[in-house]
């Protein structure tokens, strides 16, 4: 009797006691947030950045928290200066990314438009190399004209990339939350094998699929914040999501819901610590902005891919440069290498491109000319210049050719250039301004259509890719001069870190 006595007893003790701890009810995890990662190694002088921190600092978390993830908010096959190399004959086209991403464990991921700049059959390598899980709510796989959802292909099966995606995560008592992402891809990037679907609609449409099988829904996009903005006041319930697409921090609230992005290239990573009550439903978050700097250790075993790739990369730069790292400038200001600028605006960095491409020909030359999409890094250059990241700007090189062209071809040529605002022929110029009235001038002086000018062009300009009419055998090109080796003028790239040099 005693013992029945006993037994009830401890049954009532322990029953109590659980029911009195709400710790029980609490589980707490912590989602690892990076966006618009070109690069794998740590950037200027390795001061900031590098996927081997993002790993240390991920790894160093789970350890503490096993219930970490790793995401990836779009923007990392491309561009990248690494991805533009050819190993046996073939473009690496972020197959380096992947390497590293694998190694490091990611969770999950989503496209951003950088993505589809890829061929179809390289972005599908791409997919088909990697170990970690993908998502989109919008972007659809365009074949046979069928849109269908984009696969990853294994050598025994092939799994398609899901609407949506769902963690279920549990505290050390097994109690759970299921956390369910959706989300969606600006559809900036127009090809022929992508299906961008309608970003608010495709996120309705997976929200409502996937409301009701989990606890909470995330959004987990790539888009311009205003977008997202407009995503969270169409899905209000929505309390948090994770974007990328700019290249810089921020935090914006808007209704009840708070959007996070890093800044590009791995300078930040976010850290959002989520505590959920599974009885009362509460969620409660904080968010952390990390710095990814000296301070910061490197993972051993990421480091050495990212180390294997960066001896790749530098090879093929002391092919045309003796010291990839030389520091060749220092601005007062970052320089503005984003897509959106150089391809709208006459920019920082298009002023130095075109200035060093009339410096390469000793500035006799009237004006010069590079199309904004030959500008890829498409981020914010640091202060301190290095020679690579000249590279980075320019990562497919070529030369630059002096042509003689006659006024009025000139004209033609610019205006293309100016109605394609927004697009990468937009045209980066020197010594070429537009008058009060829309006319075109060099050096202050209106452009008359019967005389001769001399222009520098980039190589690339002059194949007729961006602007169909502007090939050597133009009526009104009149002399094609195509550097030699021996010039600086033959390769972009070395012109513009030897004109920066001589600006020291």
């Amino acid at each position: 009797m005693k013992n029945i006595l006993f037994l009830l007893v401890l049954t009532a003790s322990l029953f109590f006691s659980c029911k009195e701890n709400p710790e029980n009810d609490i589980i707490t995890f912590k989602f690892l947030q990076v966006n618009d990662v070109y690069e794998i190694e740590a950037l200027n002088g390795g001061k900031f950045g590098g996927m081997a921190r993002v790993a240390y600092v991920r790894d160093s978390i789970k350890k503490e928290n096993p219930n970490t993830f790793l995401f990836m908010a779009g923007d990392f096959l491309n561009p990248s200066l690494l991805g533009t190399l050819k190993i046996n004959g073939e473009r690496i086209y972020g197959k380096h990314m992947i390497e590293v991403m694998n190694a490091m464990d990611f969770d999950l991921v989503t496209f951003g438009n950088h993505e589809f700049d890829l061929k179809d059959k390289y972005l599908q390598k791409r997919l088909n190399e990697s170990n970690f899980q993908w998502m989109s709510s919008n972007v659809l796989h365009k074949v046979d004209g069928k849109s269908i959802p984009f696969t990853i292909q294994k050598e025994n099966d092939t799994v398609a990339i899901p609407t949506s995606f769902t963690f279920q995560i549990k505290n050390k008592n097994g109690k759970e939350v299921k956390v369910g992402f959706v989300g969606t891809t600006i559809p900036s990037n127009p090809v022929p094998y992508v299906d961008y679907g309608d970003i608010y609609k495709d996120a309705k449409t997976a929200y409502n699929e996937i409301k009701d099988k989990v606890d909470v829904v995330m959004g987990f996009t790539h888009l311009e914040i205003d977008q997202d903005k407009e995503l969270v006041r169409q899905i209000p319930e929505i309390p948090f999501v994770m974007g990328g697409h700019e290249h810089n921090f921020m935090l914006v609230t808007e209704g009840n819901s708070v959007i996070a992005k890093a800044d590009a290239n791995a300078k930040t990573l976010y850290i959002h610590t989520f505590t959920y009550n599974v009885k009362t439903k509460e969620l409660t978050r904080d968010s952390e902005l990390f710095y990814l700097d000296e301070k910061i250790a490197f993972d051993p075993k990421v480091e050495v891919i990212v180390d294997k790739w960066v001896e790749i990369q530098d090879s093929k730069i002391t092919q045309v440069i003796d010291d990839p790292y030389e520091l060749i400038y220092k601005s007062e200001q970052p320089l503005d290498g984003t897509d959106s600028a150089n391809r709208s605006i006459q920019t920082d960095l298009g002023d130095i491109i075109t200035e060093a491409m009339a410096w390469a020909y000793d500035n006799k030359v009237d004006a010069a000319i590079v199309n904004g999409g030959s500008i890829r890094i498409d981020d914010m250059l640091p202060k301190e210049v290095e020679s690579i990241d000249i590279f980075r700007v320019l990562p497919f090189g070529g030369s630059v050719l002096k042509v003689d062209i006659n006024g009025k071809l000139l004209k033609q040529v610019l205006d293309f250039g100016k109605s394609k605002r927004g697009n990468g022929a937009y045209l980066q110029r020197y010594n070429i301004t537009e008058g009060p009235k829309g006319e075109w001038l060099i050096g202050g002086k209106k452009i008359r259509d019967l005389k001769k000018y001399t222009v520098a062009f980039s190589d690339f300009l002059l194949k007729g890719y961006d602007i169909p009419f502007l090939k050597p055998d133009n009526k009104g090109i009149k002399k094609v001069y195509t550097p030699t080796e021996e010039e600086h003028a033959y390769d972009i790239r070395k012109a513009i870190i030897m004109y920066l040099k001589s600006k020291k």
